[in-house]
């Protein structure tokens, strides 16, 4: 018997809806909102307006693609947390009086746990090796830098996390400082091809343990840039691609080195990244690089799901409706990670 469920992903500044058959995609809809770019980042107040004004056709043409009627969905999941509260709620309460009106099982998603079983989505109906638990996952993305040891689909146990700043939010300082348009990253990951990653060299913290901090390697970068600008006004301008490849090289050996640690004390046998971070061809690299060496097979989502969207929030809600998992419409959303994550 087939399984639809519906995806609805609110968390940020993308509105997505998605309608899977078990773990295999029919339909992945994202509206971005180009709003924020002259911004430099993301205007809660306006994301949430965005929100409103998509939801209800975003939703209507992932329904149409994957060629069901409403009457058709098994269940709804949607996010409910972490993100921007304004943004969650508008996603949430669409999805609850969507469930309630059509009598269907309600699931609410962490954001988080989705990214990490993006991983186990299928395109086309056709098959895929899957990563096996326990595994390693290096979770990356603009809010959040976590290294977990995933034992089953909703047992992550948190190994490391960032003490500050996430690694996604480094790429986006490095590149406003660089005067890059946002989001930053991807354009970092493209000058970065150009340049030499070795040129200039950027201070990695060394904690204890396997935790992060980026907020020293973003100061030394602001101010070795800002120094130079003193002697040089076209310092950025002659040295921009070297300059984005030694910060990739900075952050990335930094990710690696604890993702590394990591291999040595587990008993994890694959390793799997996830997270809008992952998208970089620099980790990607790097990442395959760990596992020929230590001999473990590497899972990557496919661009279109490293960052926010809907269908990794339905598989996640396909995983829990297998468990009769659900939720009901008194559930509020969070915006920090919860502890489960955390600790």
């Amino acid at each position: 018997m087939s399984v639809y469920i519906l995806g609805v992903e609110s968390s940020c500044d993308d509105t997505s809806a998605a309608v899977i058959n078990g773990t295999s995609i029919l339909s992945n809809v994202i509206a971005s909102q180009k709003v924020h770019a002259e911004y430099g980042g993301v205007v809660p107040e306006l994301a949430s307006r965005a929100h409103q004004q998509n939801i209800i056709p975003v939703i209507d043409t992932a329904l149409k693609r994957a060629k069901i009627h409403k009457n058709q969905l098994s269940a709804i999941a949607y996010t409910n947390g972490p993100g921007l509260l304004g943004s969650l709620l508008v996603g949430s309460s669409f999805a609850k009086a969507m469930a309630y009106s059509l009598g269907l099982p309600l699931i609410e998603v962490d954001h988080l746990q989705a990214h990490v079983l993006a991983n186990f989505l299928e395109k086309n109906g056709e098959k895929k090796d899957k990563p096996a638990f326990p595994f390693l996952c290096l979770t990356v993305s603009g809010g959040h830098t976590l290294l977990l040891k995933v034992n089953d689909y909703f047992d992550m146990e948190t190994l490391g996390r960032t003490i500050d700043d996430a690694a996604g939010e480094a790429f986006d300082k490095a590149a406003k400082i660089l005067g890059l348009p946002y989001p930053g990253g991807p354009v970092i990951d493209k000058l970065a091809k150009e340049g030499d990653p070795k040129r200039f060299r950027f201070s990695i913290a060394h904690l204890p343990g396997l935790d992060y901090s980026f907020s020293g390697l973003k100061t030394s970068f602001l101010y070795f840039v800002r120094d130079n600008l003193k002697g040089n006004p076209n310092f950025i301008e002659e040295n921009k691609a070297d300059l984005a490849a030694s910060m990739q090289y900075a952050i990335v050996k930094s990710l690696g080195n604890k993702v590394e640690k990591a291999l040595q004390q587990t008993d994890c046998r694959d390793l799997v990244i996830a997270g809008g971070v992952s998208a970089n061809s620099g980790l990607r690299n790097a990442m395959q690089e760990l596992a020929d060496k230590y001999h473990r097979r590497l899972f990557v989502p496919t661009i279109d799901l490293t960052t926010d969207n809907a269908a990794m929030i339905a598989v996640c809600g396909y995983f829990k409706y297998l468990k009769h998992d659900f939720s009901t419409i008194y559930a509020a959303p969070y915006s920090a990670a919860r502890a489960k994550l955390q600790d």
